[in-house]
């Protein structure tokens, strides 16, 4: 029957395994001393051992080198530098018996050296388990779910998005990244793209370009998180090595993409303020609709030419004057166009502002032909050039 051996059990350096000390030494810090400095002794132990096997293995290749050069010369017949590399050759196989004296020594002394809590256990088998990120699993919202999301999003971290958004170094926006893992996410992406509407619009070209490059680079994140089917905090560090290394294909397809998204986002600049526009002429417009629902200034500039120097020069007897010789019908189709407008107000001396009949065409036309019969019973209004 088989013993085990219990010996090398007999010998083990512990730092607290004195149960008696000196009343006036604090025990802790004893302990601590003796620790550290064991631990001093164990790394001045693998300096030396890490030095001794770098010089080794330095003059093992020496040796090899010289060996082939000893072929070499034997069988070229070089006398002069075969004896050389003889002499070369027995200084290095001297120096190599010392290496393997030295060696026997360390490994002797390793096998004297006690253990040591720090030596006497070592993982057998290690092994780290992460779950993998599926992006399917991930619950489909509602465009409306999806904007509340947004918007909540926005609310809670627009402080933080904006300093990101302000980084220009890689090293910068990294080490943020890693400390607010919570921004690498589509919400980021999305409020990032729409500040740099803004700031296009209300003409902040240079921040705009500033902002579109951390744009760029958390699109980049997140489109590394899609190809490797991972969560987009995983890819923040594989992200930063890539763009540093400044791999030329890669810096390409980013610079590219960088300008291509800045080319959008003038053109949709450019596309919200020309409806913001558009938005405020119709305002104004709907604001000059004259009582039948037509607008003055386009009413005036369907007018003939005659009929429009009329109306600038608020002359009513020329008005009056150009009606007569013009066709019954395209006078009556001008002046109720006019009325409808408010470039014509027929009537506007009478007192307690008595209602017109605006769709009778013919009595607009009358009351312009007649206006000089009709004294202050009919006037022109301002209309803007």
């Amino acid at each position: 029957m088989s013993t085990l051996d219990y010996s090398k059990w007999d010998h083990i350096e512990i730092s607290d395994d004195e149960d008696d000390t000196h009343p006036n030494i604090d025990t802790p810090s004893l302990f601590r001393w003796r620790h550290q400095a064991r631990l001093d002794r164990m790394e001045q132990d693998k300096r030396e051992k890490e030095a001794f096997a770098r010089k080794h293995n330095e003059h093992e290749q020496r040796m090899a080198e010289i060996k082939k050069k000893l072929k070499e010369a034997e069988d070229q017949a070089a006398a002069d530098q075969l004896s050389k590399l003889k002499i070369e050759m027995s200084e290095l196989e001297k120096q190599e018996a010392e290496y393997k004296k030295k060696e026997e020594e360390l490994l002797k002394k390793e096998k004297l050296t006690p253990w040591n809590v720090d030596t006497m256990c070592h993982d057998g088998k290690s092994k780290t388990i992460i779950n993998k990120y599926d992006p399917r699993k991930q619950p489909e919202l509602s465009e409306d779910e999806k904007m509340e999301r947004q918007q909540n999003f926005t609310k809670k971290y627009e402080k933080e998005m904006k300093q990101f958004g302000m980084y220009r170094k890689y090293d910068d926006s990294q080490e943020y990244l890693l400390e607010h893992r919570h921004l690498v996410c589509e919400e980021t992406a999305n409020f990032l793209v729409l500040w740099c509407i803004d700031l296009e619009v209300h003409e902040k070209h240079d921040l705009m370009t500033h902002v579109a490059h951390q744009t760029m680079v958390m699109q980049f994140i997140l489109e590394l998180a899609r190809s490797l089917e991972t969560s987009p905090q995983n890819c923040i560090k594989p992200f930063f090595s890539r763009i540093k290394i400044g791999e030329k294909q890669y810096m390409d397809a980013f610079n590219e993409e960088l300008n291509a998204f800045k080319d959008r986002i003038e053109a949709r600049a450019h596309a919200r303020i020309e409806a913001a526009m558009k938005e405020v002429e119709e305002e104004e417009r709907q604001k000059r609709l004259g009582p039948g629902g037509l607008d003055p200034v386009e009413v005036f500039e369907s007018l003939p030419k005659v009929m429009q120097e009329c109306f600038e020069e608020k002359d009513i007897e020329k008005l009056q004057k150009v009606i007569e010789e013009m066709p019954k019908a395209e006078a009556e189709y001008h002046m109720k166009r006019c009325v409808n407008s408010g470039l014509w107000v027929p009537d506007a001396g009478k007192a307690g502002g008595e209602k017109e009949d605006l769709d009778s065409e013919e009595d607009d036309y009358e009351d312009a032909r007649q206006g000089d019969e009709k004294e202050g019973e009919g006037s022109t209004s301002e209309v803007a050039k």
